[in-house]
């Protein structure tokens, strides 16, 4: 199993304000892997470092072996907090941009899974609801055949429906030589479907390992725990 992320000793100033903290992280193929944490905890900085949208002030992060940058984009598919697709855009007119931006976008599994929730080509995103942005969104993200899905809150927002059918399309819609990192901070809704799990407080990891493991050592679920630790 190879490795697809690494982050080595990475740490982030905002001027004196430290973000990140000395983080050390693997991640290997094939896993979906929560990155859970309350806000100002690092998730959104370390998500930036990662799509090369911000440099470490010290350490170094490696996607494939490589720094962040024009090789990395083309095997990462980055599904933003907030959209950055433009709403007088029709759906037919996102699926060609995807063609034409990403050699290894899916026309035709974009457009299947579109047409199993009845949204039509020439909808423009303006008409939409957020649930239904949110699921034309995560179509378009994971219709690539990417080694490297990295999700910010894709179920924020939303009603419980648009969640499940999210979740779904995440779990079928990645491979085995494929991982996913799943920022959130709506732990029970994502729980069942992760791998393994990183809590981020105040820039540094307090807690990462498998799902399965720290439910046996703590004795109880990892949205339970993440209350523990974050909320009490």
């Amino acid at each position: 199993m190879e490795t697809i992320l690494e982050l080595k000793n990475v740490k982030k100033f905002y001027g004196k304000k430290e973000a990140l903290k000395e983080i050390n992280l693997s991640i290997p193929e094939g896993k979906i892997i929560g990155l859970l944490g309350p806000n100002g905890s690092g998730k959104s900085t370390m998500i930036k470092l990662i799509n090369g949208l911000l440099e470490p002030t010290n350490g170094e992060v490696l996607i494939r072996g490589n720094k962040p940058g024009i090789e990395s984009k083309k095997i990462i598919a980055y599904l933003p907090e907030r959209t950055y697709l433009n709403d007088w855009m029709s759906v037919e007119q996102l699926l060609n941009f995807f063609q034409d931006f990403y050699s290894d976008f899916d026309y035709n599994k974009a457009l299947n899974m579109l047409h199993s929730l009845q949204i039509n080509e020439s909808d423009k995103l303006k008409t939409m609801s957020k649930g239904t942005k949110e699921k034309v969104q995560l179509i378009l993200v994971m219709s690539r055949k990417a080694d490297l899905y990295i999700l910010d809150e894709p179920i924020g927002g939303v009603d419980p429906a648009a969640r499940d059918y999210i979740l779904k399309t995440i779990i079928k819609n990645y491979s085995e030589t494929s991982s996913i990192l799943l920022a959130t901070h709506l732990i029970q809704e994502i729980e069942n479907i992760c791998d393994n799990v990183i809590f981020l407080s105040q820039g540094k990891i307090v807690l990462e390992g498998s799902v399965d493991e720290i439910r046996e050592e703590k004795g109880k679920s990892i949205d339970a725990l993440f209350r523990e630790v974050f909320i009490c």
